[in-house]
C-alpha cells in the first residue's frame, strides 16, 4: 500500500459532529448536550437549531474541487436526529461538496435511540455504514457506565440494521470498567461475535478528568480492574476475534476482510480532512484546528465567518503525528513514504530511537515497514511513543 506524507493536501473526508444525547455517560469528556429521554430530532428545539447552525458552518467553508469519500457523523448521538434533519444534513455536503460514487457513509447509533422509520430513512439518505454503541453485555456493567439502554435493546437494534440491510455493521464494546471481571468480558466478546458484525471496536477505559469516572475513581484503584486483568482482556480480545476470522488491523479496531473503517483510515494515516459541528477537529491545508466546545462559543463562530486562525502544523510536528497514528496501524509505516517526506537521516534517527524496542521484540521493520508487533508492540505501544516524543519532539 502507497503512502505520503506532507503537511498539506487535498480533504476528501469529513467529520459532522452530532453533540446530543439523553444523558451524559459517566466516561465521557466529548462534547455533548443533554436532551433527556424524551426528546430527539423531531421534537427538539434545541436540536433544530444546531442543524441549521451547522449546514450553515458546512456553506462558508472552502470547499476543493474534489468530492467527499469518506463521511462520519459522531457525537453524542447521531440516531437522536430525525430523518429529516440527517438528510438535510448530507444535501448540503452533498450541494457544497459533492458526494463520491461509493462514498462510505458512517454514522454512530446507540441501541434504543431509533426505530425502523429512523434507521430506513438514515440508510435512504445514503448512510451505508453504522457503528453500533454497546460497549457491554451486562445490565449492571451498563448501568455503572451510565447507559441509557439496556441489553434487550442491544438485540433489538441489531435486529433493524439487519433489516434494512445496512452493509457494513460495527459494534464498540469497553473494557476495564468498574467491577468488569474476566469472565464478563470473554461473555461480552462472544455475544459480539455472534451477533456477525463487519466490524468490531475495542476501546480500554480512560479516566478523564471532570468526568463522573473521574469523580469516582483513580486509575490503578478498586473497583477498576488491576493493570494485569485490563491486559489479560486485551489479550483476550486479540485472541477471541482473530480466532473468529476478524483481522487486528489497527490497536483497537478488528474487521472481516475488506471491511476496515475507511473514514478512520484517514486519521491513521494522517490525512486531511474536514471538521464541522461543535468541537470537530480538522486537519485541512496543513491547519489542525478544533472547534469551540460550548453551544454559545460554537454559534457565535459561525455566525464571525467560521475563521479558522491558525499556523500550518511545522514539520517536525508532523513527523510526530504521523509516527503516533501510523503506528497504530498493524501494517505500520513505509519507511519509503518517511524518507521522501521526512529525510533519510530523520529516518535513520527514528529507528535509532526504537532500537531498545527491536530487541524486546515490541517493534520491527518487515517488507520496508516500521510497525508494532501484535500485541506486545501494541500493548506497550504509549511507552514506544513516548521515547519518540522525548527524543524527536
Amino acid at each position: 500500500m502507497s503512502q505520503k506524507f506532507s503537511v498539506s493536501g487535498i480533504a476528501s473526508s469529513a467529520y459532522v459532529h452530532i453533540p446530543f444525547c439523553r444523558r451524559r455517560c459517566f466516561y465521557c469528556d466529548f462534547p455533548v448536550s443533554v436532551v433527556g429521554d424524551r426528546l430527539r430530532g423531531e421534537t427538539s428545539g434545541t436540536i433544530s437549531q444546531y442543524v441549521e447552525v451547522l449546514c450553515q458552518e458546512i456553506a462558508i467553508t472552502p470547499a476543493f474541487d474534489q468530492p467527499l469519500k469518506t463521511i462520519f457523523f459522531g457525537g453524542g448521538t447521531p440516531s437522536l436526529l430525525s430523518t429529516e434533519q440527517l438528510q438535510r444534513i448530507v444535501g448540503e455536503l452533498e450541494k457544497h461538496f459533492g458526494i463520491a460514487s461509493g462514498a462510505e457513509i458512517s454514522m454512530e447509533i446507540d441501541p434504543g435511540t431509533f426505530d425502523l422509520a429512523h434507521i430506513a430513512g438514515y440508510r435512504s439518505a445514503g448512510v451505508n455504514r453504522v457503528s453500533l454503541g454497546v460497549q457491554a453485555f451486562q445490565k449492571e456493567l451498563l448501568q455503572r457506565a451510565g447507559r441509557s439502554h439496556s441489553v434487550e435493546d442491544i438485540f433489538a437494534a441489531v435486529e433493524l440494521i439487519h433489516q434494512v440491510e445496512i452493509p457494513e455493521f460495527s459494534l464498540d464494546l469497553i473494557s476495564g470498567l468498574p467491577h468488569q471481571s474476566l469472565d464478563q468480558w470473554q461473555d461480552s466478546l462472544t455475544k459480539a461475535v455472534e451477533l456477525l458484525p463487519t466490524h468490531i471496536s475495542i476501546y480500554d477505559l480512560t479516566i478523564e478528568p471532570g468526568t463522573a469516572f473521574g469523580r469516582y475513581y483513580k486509575p490503578g484503584d478498586p473497583p477498576l480492574p488491576t493493570d494485569e486483568a485490563t491486559v489479560k482482556m486485551y489479550q483476550m480480545a486479540q485472541q477471541v476475534l482473530t480466532g473468529a476470522g476478524y483481522e487486528h488491523y489497527e490497536i483497537s479496531n478488528y474487521a472481516q476482510p475488506k471491511h476496515q473503517c475507511q473514514h478512520n483510515r484517514v486519521y491513521w494515516e494522517n490525512r486531511p480532512y474536514y471538521g464541522f459541528g461543535m468541537g470537530a477537529a480538522s486537519y485541512v491545508e496543513g491547519k489542525r484546528f478544533t472547534r469551540p466546545r460550548k453551544t454559545r462559543e460554537y454559534y457565535q463562530w459561525v455566525q464571525a465567518g467560521g475563521v479558522i486562525d491558525c499556523d500550518v502544523t511545522p514539520p517536525k510536528e508532523v513527523l510526530l503525528e504521523t509516527l503516533m497514528l501510523g503506528l497504530r496501524l498493524a501494517e505500520g509505516l513505509s519507511l519509503a513514504a518517511l524518507a521522501e517526506a521526512f529525510g533519510e537521516e530523520k529516518v535513520e534517527e527514528v529507528c535509532r530511537c526504537l532500537q531498545g524496542y527491536f530487541d524486546k521484540g515490541w517493534v520491527e521493520v518487515t517488507e520496508g515497514r516500521l510497525r508494532l508487533i501484535d500485541p506486545q508492540g501494541f500493548l506497550f505501544s504509549n511507552v514506544v511513543l513516548a521515547q519518540l516524543f522525548e527524543k524527536l519532539g
